[in-house]
């Protein structure tokens, strides 16, 4: 999905993008590229927190040419990002793995004991994992 976003540049400052169509995303870079590269990770981030808390995503489909009315975009520049929303669909997919039996009996005794299905608990699991070790890799 192309998602139009507006890049502002103030002398002395970063490049500011903002996403009119999702409320609330907004990002810069050091360069045109590095604040296209910054704001599609944003939405991205955005989308994939809002499904995490099971929110509902709400992306306008608002047009550049109407966008342009707003009197708080004059002046700035419009591009499109392009993000692959297939990639952040929250419908659930079969898949096949394979445990050890132990594992497999632990994980359903745990997950009985909190009142979870099997598959929320290694979703669960894997996404604070993720998470985690993210966090970790982040520079201090």
């Amino acid at each position: 999905m192309d998602i139009p976003v507006v890049i502002f540049k103030d002398e002395g400052s970063v490049y500011g993008v903002n996403v009119p169509n999702i409320k609330g995303v907004h990002s810069w870079g050091d360069t045109v590229e590095d604040a296209l590269k910054n704001v599609r990770e944003a939405i991205t981030s955005h989308i994939e927190t809002l499904l995490e808390l099971g929110e509902p995503v709400e992306i306008a489909q608002n047009k550049i040419e109407a966008l342009q009315e707003n009197p708080d975009h004059k002046g700035g520049i419009w591009a499109l990002v392009e993000v692959d929303l297939d990639k952040l669909d929250s419908k659930p997919e079969r898949i096949n793995i394979s445990l050890p039996r132990f594992v497999l009996s632990k994980i359903d005794r745990y997950a009985d004991a909190r009142h979870e299905t099997r598959s929320g608990l290694l979703s669960r699991a894997a996404l604070q994992l993720i998470d985690a070790e993210s966090k970790s890799l982040e520079p201090t």
